[in-house]
């Protein structure tokens, strides 16, 4: 079940509160859960059991997505901005350093956090950061006409298409490499959260100058890369592994961008193994 969580963000224009909505479940060491730019936390929802064996698991509605508020008024959406959020929502939460896996946006916030030394292990699937300026401009094209189509769309219209399987293509075979397995009421909230997402044209701004270019010492991490995905190319998982050289590169067969649908199995296995891998203890 959904819950929600009020917390402080320190900023230049002072404390600032915000709410986040998150889903907590299981136990074990704290792993972090964050979605792409558009979706929601039920992204995680193919794999959240699985993890859940294993972990603690908190997966969030990043700020300005799903059921979260948006930034305060005067934030930008930027990693220096959101990652120390982010690790503020862990403390409100009673979590020091959890595990984090990301995807796309979560994906770099996730190597960010570990860059800042607020996790114990990173994963990254197909995280953002590593294009060119031409495959940015790619990406960031698709995601605007997904957008559009998502506010375009009367909602039974929506309803309609997610209920045959060549429906929830046209809606989602940009990041899906199986849109056909996800089911009509996920595709249609996943689009409505597309759509009603208060933070995806600051967000898309914010993401237009941002190439990450540090390594991320000291930690596991793993990069993952579908082989199918067709909104950031897999190649560029090639330049993630020379900026980040410690981190192990996964290629995960038959995946698009959010592979966690595709194929669960294989996506929660990434994910304990870099956990597994962490010598870090838990802290009582």
């Amino acid at each position: 079940m959904t819950a929600t969580v009020s917390f402080t963000i320190d900023s230049p224009l002072g404390p600032r509160a915000t709410t986040v909505a998150y889903e907590r479940k299981g136990s074990g060491e704290p792993l972090l859960l964050l979605h792409g730019i558009g979706h929601h936390l039920q992204a995680w929802h193919p794999v959240t059991d699985i993890l859940a064996a294993e972990h603690d698991v908190i997966a969030v509605d990043l700020p300005g997505f799903g059921a979260s508020e948006p930034l305060p008024q005067g934030l930008p959406y930027s990693l220096d901005t959101v990652a120390p959020a982010l690790g503020a929502l862990c403390t409100a939460l009673g979590v020091e350093r959890p595990h984090v896996a990301g995807n796309s946006l979560g994906g770099l916030l996730a190597l960010e956090m570990g860059r800042s030394n607020l996790v114990r292990s990173v994963t990254a699937l197909s995280p953002a950061g590593f294009w060119t300026e031409g495959e940015r401009r790619y990406a960031f094209a698709a995601l605007l006409a997904m957008r559009a189509g998502a506010k375009a769309l009367p909602l039974p219209a929506v309803h309609r298409l997610s209920r045959s399987a060549a429906g929830r293509t046209a809606l989602t075979g940009t990041i899906y490499a199986r849109p056909s397995r996800r089911s009509p009421e996920a595709v249609v909230a996943e689009t409505l959260a597309l759509r009603h997402s208060t933070g995806f044209e600051e967000t898309l701004a914010a993401g237009g100058s941002v190439r990450f270019t540090d390594d991320v010492p000291g930690l596991p991490v793993t990069i993952a890369w579908g082989t199918r995905d067709r909104l950031l190319l897999r190649r560029q998982g090639i330049r993630a592994k020379h900026t980040v050289p410690g981190a192990r590169l996964v290629r995960l067969p038959g995946c698009g961008h959010v592979p966690m649908s595709d194929d669960p199995a294989l996506v929660a296995r990434v994910v304990l193994d870099t956990a597994r891998s962490a010598a870090v203890p838990v802290v009582a």
